[in-house]
């Protein structure tokens, strides 16, 4: 395990052991850190470079990626903010460690910022999967997203998600170009067994 703190967010480090699989970028959920998602990152891609930043906002002590007003209310000049700032420690980690564009891997908070730097930042990202994902601005700028694969994973009794936000998301994405994959599992807000096998099996037709 690597563990480092001198770039612009602390964040964990796990160098590939398999040669050739994408790197992925795993952004925890609130209340995570960057330890949080690595056994899903390991999981879901064995042998792949892994590299977990901590959220820098903090909520009542939890870390998130970006401000929110309220449940499900965006602070959205924080996300623009914030998503830039993740998009320029993407670039840093990329030339530190050698890293190839990374797939973005994130839950909930981290699925929205990952979702905010993909409509903000193209080129930082490689690809995403979005696990309980919302839409992160009301009026993104047009950006060019062509062949960009993203899998976009709901639950269908997510309490926080509702469809119509979810769907408007993977709509927008592929209105960019997008090649999405948007599917809606029995599940609520928690991931599920579910998730990790369709993550897996979506990750693995891409190596």
């Amino acid at each position: 395990m690597t563990t480092a703190t001198e770039l612009t967010f602390l964040h964990r480090y796990e160098p590939a052991t398999t040669p050739g699989r994408p790197p992925l970028l795993l952004l925890h959920g609130t209340g995570g850190d960057e330890n949080d998602l690595v056994p899903l990152g390991e999981a879901l891609s064995p042998g792949a470079a892994l590299l977990s930043p901590r959220g820098k906002v903090l909520e009542r002590g939890m870390p998130r990626f970006f401000r929110r007003l309220a449940e499900g209310v965006f602070d959205e000049e924080d996300v623009r903010r914030r998503a830039g700032e993740l998009a320029t420690f993407i670039r840093e980690a990329r030339a530190a460690y050698g890293l190839a564009q990374p797939i973005a891997v994130g839950f909930s908070n981290g699925a929205n910022i990952a979702a905010a730097v993909l409509e903000l930042h193209p080129d930082a990202l490689a690809g995403a999967v979005l696990l309980r994902a919302m839409t992160p601005l009301a009026a993104p700028p047009t950006v060019d997203l062509a062949g960009k694969p993203i899998l976009i994973v709901s639950g269908a009794a997510d309490p926080i998600i509702p469809a119509a936000d979810v769907g408007a998301l993977a709509a927008r994405l592929r209105k960019a170009g997008a090649d999405v994959q948007h599917e809606t599992l029995p599940a609520g807000h928690g991931l599920t067994q579910s998730d990790l096998a369709l993550a897996k099996n979506w990750l693995e037709r891409r190596t």
